[in-house]
């Protein structure tokens, strides 16, 4: 179906992720069989959001009989959580949602640093920082012209070390925030992996069933999978597919690129 000359296209993106504010998240799960109905109108003979000076910005069903309610902060949704555990911690199990910590990516570093010694390194060599042990296991190492290697931290060292060229050997190496998708090459479908895939083979360059080195496809007749996907689900919102799903401004890469980021602690 193909959207009206009075209704322009949509973009996969503003359909998926329209916003790239945190949410601040927790569900709840009956521990007996409840429908989300009964669910719901326990919370609320149980729990007073006044009382406990909590904002409710979004509270809805999931398919698997879950609820997930939404506030305005971390704060807040730590005090609901706590609340619901006291007052209904018989009936119901409560879950909040724990973001991710952030990642860097340490660029251009010297070929004596390795995974195994690059913890050591920065906290010897940059002891103003005062990074203590505030650096998780280093997570992988990729090759552009130089060497770059992939740490994870918690959000106030990341902080302290993107305000600073942090010195490794004799090197100082710059660090960035990375952010990447998880892409499987066989449907060309973002989030998830070879072992729960169920889908056909699509070329990422025009959504043909084939793979990418067999695609012959003109630039003109590039399109990306995930929106045409959509749009099958979705008739009366078509969404513009004349891009490659390898493309930079893919909307639907952009979509997971922001969901990355909103369930990131930055």
């Amino acid at each position: 179906m193909q959207p009206t000359h009075n209704q322009p296209q949509k973009l996969y993106s503003e359909a998926v992720v329209v916003r790239a504010e945190r949410k601040f998240m927790l569900t709840v799960k009956s521990k007996e069989i409840k429908t989300p109905d009964e669910i719901k109108s326990l919370l609320k003979t149980q729990v007073n959001p006044t009382e406990i000076k909590v904002g409710i910005t979004s509270i809805k069903p999931l398919r698997d009989g879950r609820i997930i309610i939404e506030a305005g902060s971390k704060d807040e949704i730590e005090k609901l959580g706590e609340q619901i555990g006291e007052k209904c911690g018989d009936e119901l199990e409560v879950k909040i949602q724990v973001l991710r910590n952030p990642r860097l990516v340490m660029l251009g570093i010297p070929e004596e640093i390795t995974m195994e010694n690059v913890r050591e390194t920065l906290m010897k060599q940059n002891p103003e920082i005062n990074l203590n042990d505030r650096i998780s296991e280093p997570k992988f190492c990729y090759t552009t012209k130089r060497g770059n290697l992939v740490i994870e931290v918690d959000s106030s060292t990341r902080i302290k070390l993107l305000q600073t060229r942090v010195k490794m050997g004799w090197t100082v190496c710059k660090l960035e925030d990375y952010i990447a998708e998880k892409w499987y090459f066989r449907c060309s479908r973002y989030n998830h992996t070879q072992t729960v895939c169920k889908g056909e083979e699509a070329c990422p360059m025009c959504a043909g069933n084939h793979s990418l080195k067999e695609c012959t496809s003109s630039t003109s007749e590039y399109k990306y999978v995930n929106c045409i996907v959509y749009n099958k689900h979705h008739p009366a919102n078509q969404m513009d597919t004349a891009l490659s799903s390898l493309d930079k401004k893919c909307p639907s890469l952009i979509a997971v690129l922001e969901k990355y980021k909103r369930n990131t602690d930055y």
